[in-house]
């Protein structure tokens, strides 16, 4: 899994930020999962959370663009890519990855990128936060966001 190395979990207090979760809509079951997690790490830290759902990963960069020019202190950008017969996949996760990672330079913002690129919807169940999960990457997105919007609020 590629959970091994990971940081130590660390208690996160994210009052007074403000955290945007921009998300696709495809894969419903795994989105879910992704979207309860990135919630639950959210408001157990005490943001203040607002959400925006888009039709796919595609959307992702500038809706999260979007909402971080209007304000928000960090994005937390959930998706559910898997691999299909044709290169549709590789268009889609390279147009997400590095459209989120312009989107977070160009604003000097954080994205938590939860955007999961799969061989098939069983990576994804494994890695959605779901009961029997191995991972949950809607918790691991929202927790990077935070910690990196802190960051950038502590060189102020």
């Amino acid at each position: 899994m590629a959970g091994h190395g990971a940081p130590t979990e660390q208690s996160i207090d994210g009052s007074g930020l403000s955290i945007a979760i921009v998300y696709g809509q495809w894969h419903d079951e795994i989105t879910q999962g992704l979207l309860a997690g990135a919630r639950r790490t959210l408001e157990a830290a005490g943001a203040t959370i607002t959400e925006h759902p888009v039709p796919g990963s595609f959307e992702l960069p500038v809706v999260s663009q979007a909402v971080l020019e209007r304000g928000a202190d960090a994005v937390v950008a959930l998706g559910v890519i898997i691999r299909g017969a044709t290169p549709h996949f590789e268009y889609v996760s390279s147009a997400a990855t590095q459209g989120l990672t312009d989107v977070a330079l160009r604003t000097g913002k954080p994205v938590g990128f939860g955007v999961l690129t799969l061989d098939d919807e069983q990576q994804g169940l494994d890695r959605a936060g779901l009961p029997g999960s191995k991972e949950d990457k809607g918790e691991e997105a929202a927790a990077a966001a935070m910690v990196a919007a802190l960051a950038i609020r502590s060189l102020d």
